[in-house]
C-alpha cells in the first residue's frame, strides 16, 4: 500500500470516525486562539482550557493584557506550566499587535511568526482555526502518528508537515489535522496502540506484530 493508498483509508476511518470534529482549544476570537495556541505548549488543552474559561470573559483583546502587565498575567495563568516565560510572551506579543498592528492578529505567516513567543506550529493553527487558511501544523503528537501510520521518514515535524501537505488534498488539510489530533488521543494513543491496535494501523500494516517506535522530533 503506497502513501496515497493510505491517506485515502485513513480519511474514510477517520471520516467516519469524527464527521464533525470540534476544536480542542476553546477561544473567544483571533486574538484568545493565538493565546490559548501560545499556552498550550508542554500542556494540555483540558488544562489550558480550565484556566482560560475565567480570563476571556474579562481580557480578550491585545489591550487587555498590556493594561495588566506581566506579573498579573502570571498570576492568571500560574497553574499552566512555564507560566513565566508564557505571561512574558503574552504580554510583549499583545504589546507588538498594540503598537505595530492596531490590536489586530496578523494574517500571513511571516507576520505572526515575528510576534514574540509564536513559531510556525502556533501560527499554522491561527491561520487554519482563525482565518480558515489551508494549514497543516505539526506537533510532535501528528508527527508520532504519520510516523506510524507510513506518511513520514520522521526526521522532524518540518519534513513531516511537508510529507504530509504532499499526500493529503489541500482542500482537507484543516479539518483532518484536527481529525488527527482526536483520533491519537482516542485510539492511537503513545502507550497503548503501539502502531498494532487501532483500526488504522491494523488497515495500514495488517502484518505488523511488533511495537512500531517512533523516532522524536
Amino acid at each position: 500500500m503506497n502513501n496515497k493508498e493510505k491517506a485515502k483509508v485513513i480519511q474514510k476511518i477517520l471520516n467516519t470516525t469524527y464527521p464533525k470534529i470540534p476544536t480542542p482549544l476553546n477561544y473567544k476570537n483571533t486574538f484568545t486562539l493565538l493565546v490559548s495556541v501560545l499556552l498550550s505548549a508542554q500542556c494540555t488543552d483540558v488544562n489550558v482550557n480550565n484556566v482560560t474559561k475565567d480570563i476571556y470573559p474579562h481580557y480578550y483583546k491585545p489591550e487587555h493584557f498590556v493594561k495588566l502587565g506581566r506579573k498579573k498575567i502570571e498570576r492568571l495563568i500560574k497553574r499552566i506550566g512555564i507560566f513565566r516565560i508564557k505571561a512574558k510572551s503574552i504580554f510583549y506579543l499583545s504589546k507588538t499587535l498594540v503598537d505595530k498592528f492596531n490590536g489586530k492578529v496578523p494574517k500571513t505567516y511571516e507576520e505572526l511568526e515575528e510576534l514574540p513567543g509564536v513559531g510556525h506550529k502556533t501560527a499554522s493553527v491561527v491561520m487554519s482555526q482563525g482565518f480558515g487558511f489551508p494549514a497543516f501544523p505539526v506537533d510532535t503528537h501528528i508527527h508520532r502518528l504519520a510516523q506510524r501510520w507510513g506518511l513520514t521518514s520522521g526526521k522532524n515535524v518540518v519534513q513531516t508537515e511537508k510529507d504530509l501537505k504532499n499526500i493529503f488534498p489541500k482542500k482537507n488539510w484543516n479539518k483532518l489535522h484536527l481529525q488527527i489530533i482526536w483520533y491519537g488521543r482516542e485510539y492511537c494513543k503513545a502507550r497503548d496502540c503501539y502502531g498494532i491496535t487501532c483500526k488504522i494501523c491494523k488497515s495500514c500494516y495488517p502484518n505488523r506484530k511488533k511495537p512500531f517506535k517512533t523516532k522524536k522530533a
